[in-house]
């Protein structure tokens, strides 16, 4: 197998995966629920959770409705820069590659609705949040882990710098024979 290939299977097979459940679940719903419609498996598990067939033409959790196509060409743009950088992680860097390929995989399975029926289907309803489907847990997933990965990267940084210091500090003390 080529160094490229290699280089994208995770991302590929990640994204594909979960681009796949995203659309068959978004496929059962619109099958299954007229628009606006609601199942719940039991009466007192509604109010916290439910099924919902929700219409969404803005971006995650109901925001920005209208801009469907604004929002195509950025998630072509982001699925772009994902593709293009993902080559450049390091092989054993998997928090980072596993949180690129849930991004992908958000930004491809929200992309795919925009250009075949030109809305997101949302569904998942817990309590009051507002309706979303895998494809927008998959990309804040994926920027959570983004988001620790960056700030422990960094706190490693500063500890590791800190201890350089400490160590220079200290061979700075010690007297030398001349």
């Amino acid at each position: 197998m080529s160094q490229k290939i290699k280089n994208y299977l995770f991302l590929f097979v990640v994204a594909g995966l979960l681009l796949g459940l995203d659309q068959w679940t978004k496929a059962y719903v619109r099958a299954n629920l007229s628009l606006g419609s609601i199942w719940s498996p039991w009466d007192w598990m509604t109010p916290y959770a439910r099924i919902v067939h929700w219409k969404n033409t803005g971006v995650a959790f109901g925001m920005f409705q209208g801009m469907s196509t604004v929002f195509a060409v950025l998630a072509a743009l982001v699925s772009l820069v994902i593709i293009y950088y993902y080559p450049r992680v390091a092989g054993d860097d998997w928090v980072l590659k596993t949180a690129l390929s849930l991004q992908l995989a958000g930004a491809l399975g929200n992309l795919v609705d925009r250009i075949t029926i030109k809305y997101v289907t949302d569904f998942i309803s817990i309590g009051t949040f507002p309706v979303f489907n895998l494809a927008d847990a998959s990309i804040s997933v994926g920027v959570v882990i983004l988001l620790l990965y960056v700030w422990l990267e960094e706190r490693k940084e500063k500890a590791k710098q800190n201890e350089n210091e400490t160590v220079e500090a200290l061979d700075e003390s010690v007297p030398r024979e001349n």
